[in-house]
């Protein structure tokens, strides 16, 4: 059988490999002049592999459609992802949270391993090229036309070009256009996992500022909690980001009426600077440092509690005097200070735009594909994998799972 595979991200190599194993006749179409762009700067240049976890963790982490995901993360799950670097010479580790990495901490290595698996396989690859469209006779796929003319004649093509985050790494929305033209439906495409905007003046004033192990929640306006999560944010002189924020903001953009909301200042974050320490422990603790800097001034009095840039902040939220002596201040104006420790708010502003989020919300609807092979119900041949899919997950690894439990099964013969 002959095999056509558009995109050379993690899906689309992956799913070139396994039709290769399966003894197919397998090219791989690349827009770019090399491999893997975009898994080259995953994870920081790191590459967050996967997850270390069992299907729960990876059905809580994944934002929309996990039962769409069922079939092909049994096929190739989190376990299988790494057994497969692991046996090509990858060495991978666990770090905080279940992320896993290889030992390198090099995603060069990840794409060098895919690309000499390619290799052994005997896949041809086809630099600088795209799709510009299918050929396709009574809801056949017979063959696929390239951007310079060129036809390849093929009885199964799988399109895996990503969405629209990272336009320079070869995903731009191209893919969604062809699927629709054979009467695929697209959902929106959104930002998914992408900082968030704020213009609250303590964001560029804490600019640079990393927070650790700290508590973050996303409410509205009237209390409604759209997401909360324990771990790392980071100010922006845009607003904020970090693994918790870029998380909140797969679940903030499918909030209905948001722009509205945005508008009328009705979406908050609320960090809990201390969420080791319930509010009478903080205070106690609060008490303490207190007695021991009696004598200074208020803003010598917290160095031992919070980084040096978040002094400031917290000493203008309290309204207390900063030159005010230690003693004297009051239990009302101490309890203000726990408050603040508890709950510093911010106003969210919006999402920044989608060429900088790391993964696209939305796409093809998984109503119009078969989970258990990744075929279109639509057009007989025709396959999609990895991001292009309306499926998509928090940090963590998640999202590269999903590109590679799909392209594998693509890959598969049916």
């Amino acid at each position: 059988m002959r095999v056509v595979v558009i995109g050379g991200g993690a899906a689309g190599m992956i799913a070139a490999i396994t039709a290769a194993k399966e003894g197919n006749d397998v090219t791989l179409v690349e827009k770019n002049s090399s491999l893997g762009k975009k898994i080259k700067i995953t994870g920081k240049g790191r590459c967050n592999l996967t997850f270390d976890g069992d299907i729960d963790d990876f059905k809580s982490n994944i934002v929309k459609n996990y039962k769409f995901m069922y079939s092909s993360f049994n096929k190739f799950s989190n376990k299988d992802v790494v057994e497969y670097f692991n046996n090509l010479g990858v060495k991978t580790k666990v770090e905080r949270g279940g992320r896993v990495f290889p030992v390198s901490d090099d995603a060069n290595e990840i794409v060098t391993a895919l690309k000499n698996q390619l290799k052994l396989y005997n896949v041809n690859i086809l630099y600088n090229s795209s799709l510009i469209d299918l050929v396709v006779e009574n809801n056949n796929i017979i063959g696929v036309k390239l951007k310079d003319g060129k036809i390849l004649n093929c009885n199964k093509c799988i399109i895996a070009v990503g969405g629209k985050t990272y336009p320079a790494t070869g995903s731009t929305g191209d893919g969604y256009n062809i699927a629709q033209k054979y009467g695929h439906k697209i959902i929106d495409t959104l930002p998914g996992l992408v900082p968030l905007k704020s213009n609250d003046k303590i964001c560029k004033e804490l600019q640079g500022l990393s927070l650790k192990n700290i508590k973050f929640k996303l409410i509205e306006k009237n209390g409604k909690i759209i997401y909360e999560e324990f771990g790392e944010m980071l100010f922006s002189h845009f607003g904020i980001t970090g693994p918790v924020v870029l998380s909140a903001s797969s679940k903030l953009n499918r909030i209905d009426n948001l722009d509205e909301k945005i508008k009328n200042h009705e979406i908050f974050a609320i960090i809990d600077l201390k969420p080791a320490l319930e509010l009478d422990v903080l205070d106690k603790r609060i008490c303490r440092d207190f007695e021991k800097y009696s004598n200074k001034e208020f803003k010598n009095s917290l160095n031992d509690l919070l980084p040096q840039k978040l002094i400031p902040i917290v000493i203008s939220l309290s309204k207390i005097d900063e030159n005010k002596k230690v003693h004297q201040i009051k239990k009302e104006e101490r309890k203000k200070i726990v408050e603040i420790l508890k709950s510093l708010k911010i106003c969210i502003s919006g999402l920044m735009p989608i060429d900088i989020a790391i993964v696209t919300s939305g796409g093809i609807d998984v109503k119009d594909i078969n989970p258990k092979t990744m075929e279109s119900k639509i057009v007989k041949g025709l396959y999609f994998a990895g991001e292009i899919l309306d499926v998509d997950a928090y940090t963590g690894g998640f999202n590269l799972q999903i590109a590679f439990s799909t392209g594998v099964t693509a890959g598969k013969n049916n």
